[in-house]
């Protein structure tokens, strides 16, 4: 837990609302910032932990994201304002999304014992497609491209708005061209249920990683589980680039067959036979076309209303955490105004 007392403000105030998240390495919170004449805008401020703050590599991983997703400017992405720093506290300030996250969409419909219907679920994957195509080929200001690959596209970092849209979260373990990357000193970084072959075993990767980790994505959102479950290293390993792919249509009822296929296309185990993520997003876009089921935005809205009823209330942070109170009543105070300089 940060020290509320070093917690933070830049250009007028933060009034912390909420803790949306808690990870390893950072805590998000839903935040107001509040400025001269009434001005308001709802935030989501990203802190990461003082320990991760003291460790170089973390650190600069930390900034990496902030500071190659400020121009990742896309429908799809979550959009950062500002990173800053006070006292050695660091933050992002980014776009609040209202809505759940793919985790807890999945979590639901297994509690409610419903499936995901099989157009909506091609419909979030083609827009996560999108979000990965703008990334992947990306072009910085110098006009050279930056080749990022996202390397952790899973479940908890992909959400749906409330009225139906879709961000990509969390490039927070990005991988651009021009960035430093832990991953070359052997550290392991990604949730390995959701890697491709090649990032698990430590090979290089490039955007057809994050297809294959999309793809994966994709059939837990059919399926309502992993496809992938060890949890020991090496059977991890086996389970991810060698045992044989089980068939998608055992395991998911009434699975469409060109769905699979295109799932499975995703899933290739050689990145050159994979698609690209625009070439699967396209895939996916002709699949629900040529359904009687449209997918769209509204569609999704009134899914997710039937899914997420109002009666239905998840805990909120604050009932868990009793430091949320001393932390909510720091963030409202002012203090110094800084930025990051670097």
């Amino acid at each position: 837990m940060i020290d509320p007392n070093r917690l933070l403000d830049y250009h007028g105030t933060f009034r912390l609302v909420n803790k949306v998240a808690e990870g390893g390495m950072a805590t998000v919170y839903e935040a107001q910032q509040l400025g001269p004449s009434g001005f308001s805008k709802r935030i989501a401020l990203k802190v990461i932990h003082p320990h991760f703050a003291q460790r170089p590599e973390f650190l600069q991983l930390f900034i990496d994201e902030a500071k190659l997703s400020a121009n990742l400017m896309h429908g799809n992405i979550v959009q950062i304002y500002q990173l800053g720093e006070v006292a050695g506290d660091y933050f992002i300030a980014m776009e609040f999304i209202p809505g759940p996250t793919l985790r807890s969409i999945i979590d639901r419909h297994r509690e409610v014992g419903r499936a995901m219907p099989q157009t909506l679920a091609a419909y979030i994957a083609s827009r996560v497609c999108r979000a990965l195509d703008f990334a992947h080929n990306f072009v910085g200001p110098d006009g050279n491209r930056l080749d990022i690959v996202h390397r952790d596209v899973s479940p908890g970092n992909v959400m749906a708005t409330w009225d139906g849209h879709i961000k990509l979260a969390d490039f927070g373990i990005a991988k651009a061209r021009t960035s430093v990357d832990p991953a070359s000193d052997g550290i392991r970084i990604g949730k390995k249920h959701y890697m491709s072959p090649e990032q698990l075993v430590g090979l290089e990767v490039d955007g057809r990683s994050d297809v294959f980790s999309l793809g994966l994505v994709l059939y837990e959102l059919l399926a309502l589980e992993r496809l992938f479950r060890e949890d020991v290293t090496a059977a991890a390993v086996s389970e991810v680039a060698v045992a044989p792919l089980p068939s998608l249509r055992d395991l998911v009822t009434n699975l469409d067959e060109e769905l699979e296929r295109i799932i499975l296309a995703a899933l290739e185990r050689d990145p050159s036979r994979r698609p690209t993520a625009a070439a699967l997003g396209q895939a996916l876009d002709h699949w629900v076309v040529a359904q009687q089921e449209v997918a769209t935005p509204d569609r999704l809205e009134a899914h997710l209303a039937k899914i997420f009823p109002s009666s239905y209330q998840p805990p909120t942070a604050e009932e868990e955490d009793t430091d949320f109170t001393n932390l909510k009543s720091a963030l409202s105070a002012s203090w110094g105004k800084k930025k990051v300089s670097r």
